[in-house]
């Protein structure tokens, strides 16, 4: 590698593979330590294609989650099956891994800053902004971005939009899938709200379970598809469709409620 080859984006690898070595380090304690990450699937990764791969997950913290997918899919690709034992697998990571987040999340401090190196591909949300519900029109470039990632790697995606569970999945994401024709790969996680405060960055509680469940690819028929079967098809992937609210206990369900009530703005 050149020592100031850039990604598509212009970041230059040699300082993301050290940003990404360092920080991988810093936070391993994070899910092999304080607690404990529960891994599901992993060895899906292993036999995904080089580039156009979108990984659509829930979303629990703005960037604790990320992380772990960081650590999980570096791992795999070592050949560590639902493990990351031994940080060892960060020395060589795979560098053309971005994921989407919201442009002012990113621009919120020193730290969202450096991490935005490390593969941020930062949008401008149409709904909200600075906690206020808003309407703004599409900012194509943000689609043409997330485009020129998939060609070039493998993309992270909250379709949500927002840390907050059992809301909708934003349209966006279908028009993606429809626009680019990549490998959707669905994930499901849990335990990173508890363990983790709101951006992720601090530890909260320790001892606590957190799990990532990778699920085999999704089928579509891009022809024939609408973007609401589309959207439905993610919503039952992630587990955040609807129905799934009927299965879950009911104290999970206050326990939910009652999060909710602490929180102040969403991602």
């Amino acid at each position: 590698m050149g020592l100031f080859k850039r990604n598509p984006f212009g970041h230059i690898l040699f300082l993301k593979k050290w940003l990404i070595r360092i920080a991988g380090t810093m936070t391993h304690r994070r899910y092999r330590g304080f607690n404990e990450l529960q891994i599901e699937g992993s060895e899906i990764i292993k036999n995904l294609p080089e580039t156009n791969v979108l990984f659509v997950s829930n979303h629990q913290t703005y960037f604790a989650d990320v992380v772990a997918m960081f650590h999980v899919f570096n791992a795999s690709l070592k050949g560590r099956v639902d493990s990351i034992k031994n940080v060892g697998y960060l020395w060589n990571p795979k560098l053309n891994i971005y994921y989407v987040a919201a442009k002012e999340t990113m621009r919120s401090g020193l730290l969202p800053k450096i991490l935005s190196y490390a593969g941020a591909i930062t949008v401008e949300r149409t709904w909200r902004e600075k906690g206020k519900d808003i309407k703004r029109a599409v900012n194509f470039n943000d689609t043409e971005n997330i485009g020129l990632a998939l060609d070039s790697g493998w993309v992270i995606t909250f379709p949500q939009g927002t840390t907050k569970p059992w809301k909708p999945i934003r349209k966006g994401t279908a028009h993606i899938i429809k626009q680019y024709n990549p490998v959707v790969v669905p994930i499901v996680i849990d335990g990173f709200r508890r363990s983790f405060d709101k951006k992720g960055l601090r530890v909260k509680k320790k001892g606590i379970l957190q799990s990532i469940i990778i699920k085999e690819p999704l089928q579509f028929d891009h022809n024939n598809d609408s973007i609401e079967e589309i959207v439905e098809k993610l919503e039952y992937a992630i587990e955040q469709h609807p129905s799934f609210l009927k299965v879950i206990p009911q104290e999970e369900l206050i326990a939910m409620e009652e999060l909710n009530e602490l929180r102040r703005w969403d991602y």
